[in-house]
């Protein structure tokens, strides 16, 4: 401990005593915002309405009380969808959202808990405010068919824009507002249906004057500061809606890997439109260049086909549309099957009887589909007992058939169809079918010994069908014992060789599985079909797979292993092991578990046992680590802090804490104390002894001393038994201003330059200013501010604010004091809130003086949630006076000093020597009694 001396000056470590409190309580929590706001209000049953402006940053803070340490998690539930956002124990939860958007308004909630009653959950709305840009689109009257607006014609101007609030909307011709009745010309009204988004201004049979500039302004009233939006349009007497032209053909029929470019032209409109081009399917493929209209496709693919649309838009009447469809042309998917005699129910080919060939291919175009058949290389035209047919060439995919009446040995060769695309530029796909006088229908069989199959989880296994037949049929495989997907994830596998390989077999792969022949690239009859089994085998699946046990020496401890599932289910047997070394072996009869014992655990039984149970695949493990180590201790932390010191730079901590489980292993005999500055690396560490047994709930306190002003510690606790270092906690201890014990009072003159721990407030619009009288710069504004500070000295300082340029009228600054701990008897609650006198100097001397505000911030609030509990107008002379206030906070607090600054540069107001005493204030005075004295100081 001797470095911490040089470092931290003495740190003395001193145990108070252990006292038994019931400090376990269940948890509460409240919602607080940081960060941006517009506003929070109450509503109706007490409902929290947070409002705040889009891309802004959302904080949410949940403040929670409760020990153990409440555990916290933030939802937002939206309808019926709830998300997640973030579980954790980290106390004082913030949910941050940087950029918000609108989409992200919604009911937040934030839910605590640590295990002692009920959950505490509070929520809070999130309205999220934003206003678009407005956009005025033009509509003639009703039945006008003509592409001008002439005179006699009624026209329509409607404003539209997205928003929340509601938007308030106002009309300009020219420079001249347009209102309900200001023009007999001019009506201004909103639909029914339109809710308050659309504004409508109706020109009556258009007058000379009604060509103008129309604006129309969209104003939320500068709710969050979101500005007015504001849009122009020109009406003329040329004004048109748009109207376009396509320069290419409807379809495009085109090939794979061809450029296709589309022009759209405009051909009339005032304004004059932007072109955009959409598809019906989608977006537009990302290789897609739009130029000036024209849109061009490079090495088109046939997913990129579909339906084009141009649009013209220039904000008058209908945006105007033009489509194109482009077909990329393919051929794909060509099979055959042949039907040995459709009206004898045959499944051999006979000579004299019928023989169906059947060919089909997927075409697009399939208009543009032709086929063709050879015998034998040599082309086949239709005849009387050689019958071709071919389906209608709309119909998709495209069918052709042979049909062989009577057949005879010189009809026995190979057969192809020849399916095409007219125009060429496709390759053309040929299907060829062997008809021979050889039996030839399909038979398939499962081998010897391949049914049922078993196989181990992990490995590769083949299912096979044996097929035969010419030609040979593709095999589909399915599940034959449920309705589950295949491996590969469809529902029905191809296979061209009867085998179906599984790569990586999992035991949720057992069961039946069916192959059958397919009428495609075979015979059209009746499936054959053969179910095979497969048997995955695996190793025990086995509860607890981990676990520890925490107990002390002396006592017993009793493990049991428990087998879920396992397959094959015999020849089950267990080893119980400590480390490498063989405890227990036996069989499994009955049961389904097994268990072992330590009746009373010695030093050497500590460690790692587990439990393998086996089957022949392998085994399953149960682990059970045993240890003596005590659990951690929990901080508690709605400890009131920090200890008072007398002294100007240290500080104390009161660390209180309880100890889980205090009883689950031997007697807890110290704890080691680390602590460390943040930012630091190296722990300083002591031991402090505990004498006796800690009971469950008993809460430990000890007074941390000489802690440096204002750093920031890490605290680790590691609780010591005999078997040697528990589970450690860690906490952060930062500083605070208390209210001292003994003095009882708080007071600053701000004569240090670190102002008694005073920040500035970053969201106020200029910051208070340190000075003295003697350093005051001599061109300061003269005719106000102090020359000296309260006593008179012009070498001692205060705040005050600078309102010359660049401060404008209404600009406030706001100095924040640093937080006061209110220390109750009950540490749950406060049903009789302390008082304190709250007193400082002012000084408003100036005839631009404008306003000083005094408030008390309790731990939670914003800004804008406390209200002044002093305030003071005007010019109260070239004097310092005194003002004093009782408030009575119920949790920890802040003051704060708001200037307002006032219609000139002559309007410096200046604050000094700010107290806090315990107690009411012996005899606080009043506004109105300043207010009376104005009359009199104006005149000094």
């Amino acid at each position: 401990m001797d470095g911490i001396i040089s470092v931290l000056g003495v740190l003395t470590l001193v145990l108070e005593g252990i006292s038994c409190q019931g400090v376990y309580a269940p948890p509460t929590v409240r919602i607080v915002h940081s960060g941006h706001t517009c506003n929070v209000e109450e509503e109706r049953y007490s409902e929290r309405v947070y409002t705040i402006r889009e891309g802004e940053t959302l904080e949410l803070t949940c403040l929670v009380t409760g020990h153990p340490r409440p555990q916290i998690r933030w939802t937002k539930t939206a309808g019926s969808v709830s998300d997640r956002f973030q579980d954790s124990s980290v106390f004082n939860e913030t949910l941050h959202i940087a950029k918000i958007q609108r989409h992200q308004g919604g009911r937040y909630y934030c839910k605590a808990e640590n295990g002692l009653g009920s959950p505490a959950i509070k929520s809070i709305r999130v309205d999220v405010y934003y206003l678009d840009e407005p956009v005025v689109t033009v509509h003639q009257s009703i039945g006008e068919a003509k592409e001008q607006f002439y005179y006699e014609r009624t026209v329509f101007l409607r404003c539209i824009a997205n928003s929340n609030p509601p938007i308030r909307y106002s009309w300009y011709r020219g420079r001249d507002v347009l209102s309900q009745g200001s023009d007999k010309g001019v009506e201004i009204y909103e639909p029914f249906f339109t809710q308050g988004e659309t504004k409508i201004l109706k020109l009556k049979n258009l007058r000379p004057k009604d060509y103008a500039n129309y604006s129309c302004i969209a104003s939320v009233r500068n709710v969050c500061g979101i500005a007015d939006r504001r849009v122009v349009f020109r009406l003329t007497n040329k004004t048109a809606p748009a109207s376009i032209k396509l320069l290419v053909e409807d379809p495009i029929v085109v090939n794979p890997g061809q450029t296709v470019s589309l022009v759209c032209i405009t051909t009339g409109g005032e304004p004059t439109p932007s072109l955009n081009w959409t598809l019906s399917s989608g977006s537009l493929p990302e290789k897609s260049l739009m130029k000036d209209g024209t849109l061009t496709l490079p090495a088109i693919a046939s997913e990129d086909a579909g339906v084009y649309s141009c649009i013209a838009s220039n904000n008058v009447g209908n945006p105007a549309k033009k489509s194109t469809t482009i077909i990329v042309r393919a051929l794909k998917k060509g099979r055959f099957w042949i039907t040995p005699d459709p009206y004898h129910n045959d499944d051999n080919i006979q000579i004299g009887r019928e023989v169906k060939i059947s060919c089909q291919v997927e075409a697009t175009p399939p208009a543009a589909l032709q086929f063709s058949w050879l015998k034998n290389g040599r082309a086949l035209r239709s005849s009387e007992r050689m019958v071709i047919t071919q389906t209608a060439p709309d119909i998709s995919p495209g069918t052709t058939n042979l049909d062989i009446i009577d057949l005879r040995f010189t009809d026995f060769g190979t057969y192809a169809g020849v399916a095409s695309l007219r125009g060429g530029g496709i390759p053309e796909i040929s299907i060829d079918v062997n008809i021979s006088p050889t039996p030839v229908p399909p038979n398939l069989t499962v081998p010897r010994g391949k049914s049922p199959m078993a196989v181990r989880e992990g490995e590769t296994v083949e299912l096979e069908c044996l097929v035969s037949g010419k030609p040979k049929p593709i095999i589909l495989w399915s599940r034959a014992d449920k309705e589950a997907p295949m491996p590969d994830g469809s529902m029905q596998m191809e296979s061209y060789d009867g085998v179906l390989r599984i790569v990586n077999v999992s035991r949720e792969m057992s069961g039946s599985y069916r192959c059958q022949t397919s009428q495609y690239n075979g015979f059209n009859v009746k499936p054959r079909e053969a179910v095979i089994e497969l048997i995955v085998h695996y190793p025990p699946a086995v509860e607890p797979v981990w676990q520890e046990v925490r107990q002390g020496l002396g006592r017993p401890v009793a493990m049991n292993c428990r087998v879920l599932r396992a397959h094959p289910s015999r020849v089950l047997r267990y080893e119980w092991r400590l480390g490498s070394r063989l405890l227990h072996a036996g069989t499994f009869d009955s049961r389904d578990d097994t268990d072992y014992t330590i009746r009373s655990l010695v030093r050497e039984g500590y460690g790692e046992y587990t439990c393998d149970i086996i089957n022949e695949v392998g085994p399953g493990r149960c682990t059970f680590l045993v240890t003596g180590k005590a659990y951690p201790p929990e901080f508690y932390y709605d400890t009131y802090n920090p200890l008072w010191q007398n002294r100007p730079r240290v500080y104390g901590y009161k660390l209180q804490w309880t100890q889980m489980n205090p009883n689950a292993v031997d007697r807890i005999m110290a704890y080691r104390l680390g602590i460390r500055q943040t930012g630091q690396q190296r722990w300083w560490e002591q031991d402090i002894p505990v004498e006796g047994n800690i009971q469950k709930g008993e809460l430990i306190t000890h007074n941390l001393t000489e802690l440096i002003r204002p750093e920031v510690y890490v605290v680790r606790l590691t609780p010591i038994t005999r078997f040697g270092e528990g589970d450690s906690s860690t906490r952060v201890v930062t500083y605070s201003v208390p209210i001292n014990p003994y003095l009882r009072e708080f007071h600053c003159s701000f004569e240090e330059d670190p102002v008694c721990m005073f920040t500035q407030d970053k969201n106020d619009d200029f910051d208070w200013t340190r000075h003295s009288a003697a350093t005051r710069d001599t061109k300061y504004t003269p005719n106000t501010g102090p020359s000296g500070d309260r006593s008179s000295s012009k070498q001692g300082f205060y705040m005050y604010i600078e309102t010359s340029r660049p401060r404008k009228e209404g600009d406030t600054a706001r100095l924040l004091s640093p937080t006061f701990n209110v220390a109750p008897k009950n540490p749950h609650s406060i049903t009789s809130p302390p008082a304190y006198c709250f007193s400082f100097y002012y000084h408003m001397y100036g005839k631009h003086i404008g306003t000083l505000n005094a408030f008390v911030k309790q731990k939670g609030q914003s800004t804008s949630d406390a209200g002044p509990v002093w305030s003071l107008s005007g010019n109260q002379g070239d004097r310092w006076r005194q003002a004093k206030i009782s408030i009575h906070p119920t949790a920890s607090f802040q003051v704060m000093f708001e200037g307002i600054r006032g219609p000139g540069i002559e309007g410096d107001i200046a604050i000094d020597d700010v107290t806090l005493e315990e107690g009411e204030c012996p005899d606080p005075p009043s506004n109105r009694m300043y207010q009376a004295c104005i009359s009199m100081v104006t005149g000094l």
